[in-house]
């Protein structure tokens, strides 16, 4: 029993909670403290309970269900185009010094840009909402998936390739069995950040033009002055990002080329 306590994946999971639980309890005090002051009272269903019992109600309506749904479509296609574009660009990046010269400047110059201000050009350009929003997903995600797996090449050695060729290696045969393992966790390193950086450009991307999604949900409860629907609309955005992230942690960890000394 002592041996499984002390287990550093059972402290992760204490800490873990621990921290939720505390957060959870400066939300309470905070509700109870806008319901009783008589200026704030109004805005008392964002406390913690209201917040709570708003998600049986939801989830019985299918709303959350429904705009889940509607957002993965949306964040999916977005960051797969932004993979499908960004991992051979980054391979380009890393493998060619004249493309890397040519390419850095205007990369960083269209990096620089807030994804959401392409929002008129999207607008312009696609007839429908949902391919505008995905298309703003890709711009804002396509990024941190270029430099990392750019960055990511740069680190294998250039030993491999000579060896590779003098071995009789074809082009196919470098992707496949040099540079793909060996970037893959570069690449989810970078897909992790374009995937914070997705679901940051979702949310408000949703306000228009949509009439579904957690955005849109968020905007519906905000118009409908249901504001325990809107936070819990909110908790449920916090909750799907967590284990997203999560999940691509352990995908990380799983490739990570330092994975044997670190359980060391």
């Amino acid at each position: 029993m002592v041996g499984l306590l002390r287990s550093p994946t059972v402290q992760q999971i204490a800490w873990a909670l621990s921290g939720l639980s505390i957060l959870m309890f400066l939300w309470w005090i905070f509700g109870n403290y806008i319901a009783q002051n008589p200026a704030t009272a109004s805005f008392a269903t964002f406390g913690l309970i209201p917040t709570l019992e708003a998600f049986p109600l939801l989830i019985h309506e299918g709303k959350i269900q429904t705009a889940v749904v509607a957002s993965s479509i949306r964040l999916g296609g977005g960051l797969g185009i932004a993979i499908a574009i960004g991992v051979p660009v980054g391979i380009m990046v890393g493998r060619s010094k004249r493309f890397r010269e040519l390419s850095n400047s205007p990369f960083q110059l269209l990096r620089m840009v807030s994804p959401l201000a392409w929002t008129p050009l999207a607008v312009f350009v696609f007839t429908a909402w949902d391919s505008s929003i995905i298309f703003l997903i890709a711009m804002a995600s396509v990024w941190p998936v270029i430099f990392s797996t750019a960055a990511g090449l740069s680190k294998v050695d250039p030993a491999w390739f000579k060896v590779a060729r003098n071995l009789g290696a074809t082009s196919m045969h470098m992707v496949t069995r040099i540079i793909i393992p060996a970037i893959t966790f570069d690449v989810l390193s970078g897909i992790r950040l374009a995937l914070g950086v997705a679901w940051i450009v979702l949310v408000p991307a949703e306000y228009l033009g949509v009439t579904s999604g957690l955005g849109y949900a968020i905007e519906d409860a905000r118009e409908t002055l249901s504001y325990n629907h809107l936070t819990a609309m909110v908790v449920t955005i916090g909750i799907i990002g967590y284990t997203l992230d999560t999940t691509l942690v352990m995908l990380i960890k799983r490739y990570s080329w330092h994975k044997g000394s670190d359980e060391g």
